[in-house]
């Protein structure tokens, strides 16, 4: 495996891969785990060339203290990546990334408007400015995404839409959870034991709404996952949708969606997590 620091670099690396093969692109944020690992595993069986970009992008953080505690482990980061089988492991520099401010405003419409993008203004821009780079830099075949982050992908896919990268595919990936159903974050590094201990209550409750779904409303299933998550010591919900899996619009009727998905956020001490189910109807 190469780690590349540079734009050009990486681009004189990948017009050779490029002439044995597809290229596959899992971008990262680093702090690597399981999670990022199947993502790579599944570009590692599709392509021919694999590539992993590490970069903490900074304009997809509205709040400036999520930045600066957001776990950084580059050491251990690129042995996991070389360990994995990757080709080559991008990791600039934010200068590198951005030698200029990047001025651009994504119309991403309604997908970017609610749940995460009412809760963090500006936050879906910058994934659609970072993404939107990555994808420049390197012209993959396919890029590959896990669904934990569930509205980014359909983000993601409209910003594709908007830039006109043609023949590129976007792979969403199944969550990968703990054993004892915690979804795998870089963020569950920061719980604290105690904190650590009831996180999983969040995947517990949404796997028992959706038995709970088959007897009550909608408005009656959201209202039970709030109040009895909110039950847990440590835990805030911070909100909780059920929305349709395209369009990302709330729906206020089961029968209002053939694809219904309930998308949460949590408040674990201040470790903010995520997470989502699918309500198969």
């Amino acid at each position: 495996m190469e780690i590349i620091r540079t734009v050009a670099e990486l681009q004189a690396k990948l017009r050779d891969a490029r002439s044995r093969g597809t290229i596959g692109l899992v971008p990262t944020m680093g702090a690597l785990h399981a999670g990022h690992l199947s993502l790579i595993e599944r570009a590692r069986k599709e392509n021919d060339t694999v590539v992993v970009s590490v970069f903490v992008n900074p304009t997809q953080f509205n709040n400036p203290t999520d930045l600066a505690t957001y776990p950084r482990t580059e050491q251990a980061d690129a042995a996991l990546l070389e360990n994995a089988g990757v080709d080559y492991a991008f990791m600039p520099s934010v200068e590198e990334v951005y030698p200029e401010p990047d001025n651009r405003q994504f119309d991403l419409g309604p997908v970017a408007e609610v749940m995460e993008g009412a809760m963090r203004p500006g936050h879906f821009n910058g994934v659609a400015q970072v993404v939107s780079k990555l994808f420049r830099f390197t012209e993959p075949d396919r890029a590959y995404f896990g669904e934990k982050d569930f509205q980014q992908i359909a983000v993601i896919r409209r910003m594709v839409e908007l830039e006109g990268f043609k023949g590129l595919e976007i792979v969403d990936c199944p969550i990968k959870r703990e054993a004892d159903g915690l979804a795998l974050s870089s963020r569950n590094v920061r719980l604290s034991a105690e904190q650590r201990s009831v996180a999983p209550a969040i995947a517990l409750v949404l796997r028992s709404s959706l038995i709970k779904s088959r007897e009550m409303s909608l408005a009656d299933t959201k209202k039970w996952v709030i109040d009895t998550i909110n039950t847990f010591p440590f835990m805030q919900v911070e909100y909780y949708e059920i929305v349709d899996a395209l369009t990302m619009q709330p729906i206020a009727e089961w029968s209002d969606s053939k694809n219904p998905v309930g998308c949460i956020t949590v408040f674990c001490g201040d470790v903010r997590l995520i997470d989502n189910i699918k309500y198969v109807r």
